[in-house]
């Protein structure tokens, strides 16, 4: 046996985490979108977190705060409240990096949190989303397509200000 595959063995996995299917496919996809996001956020100046590419659109904070608040709030639809308080209007009135950051981090614990909750039974379970008719699957999923969604957009303000992403070097 392999010396990687031993640590790999020897990693322990939490009682909730899933290891094989759906779920774990899409937990994959989200520490995937975590590690490229936190990254970004933390390689990007924090003088650049106000740098908007045009009137009307979100800041690189913003970018990085409203991922974080679509990470703590999505999970509801599937009844699985934040772990704090959300303000309205979080995606501007936090503006300091390293509260972003934070924030960010936080969020993605939740949302891997809010993932071992739902069972592979559950996958198929009807809610709303955003008012419509949908599945448990479809709201994990959909966290997926928003982070990786933001995290192009992240890439491309990062790029404009002369920052490489971190994974790409």
């Amino acid at each position: 046996m392999s010396v990687l595959l031993l640590l790999v063995l020897a990693i322990p996995v939490a009682a909730d985490t899933p290891t094989k299917g759906v779920r774990a496919d899409i937990l994959a996809w989200i520490e995937d979108a975590e590690k490229k996001l936190v990254g970004l956020a933390e390689a990007m100046p924090a003088e650049k977190y106000g740098w908007r590419p045009g009137e009307g659109i979100r800041s690189v904070g913003e970018v990085f705060m409203h991922a974080a608040t679509a990470n703590l709030g999505i999970p509801k639809m599937i009844g699985i409240d934040p772990p704090m308080k959300m303000e309205q209007g979080m995606e501007k009135s936090v503006t300091e990096k390293a509260k972003i950051v934070e924030m960010l981090k936080k969020s993605f614990a939740h949302v891997k949190e809010a993932i071992g909750k739902v069972s592979d039974a559950d996958l198929d379970k009807a809610t709303k989303m955003f008012g419509q008719e949908s599945t448990y699957r479809n709201v994990l999923m959909l966290l997926v397509a928003h982070n990786h969604e933001h995290l192009g957009q992240s890439i491309a303000y990062a790029r404009t200000n002369g920052v490489a992403p971190p994974w790409s070097m």
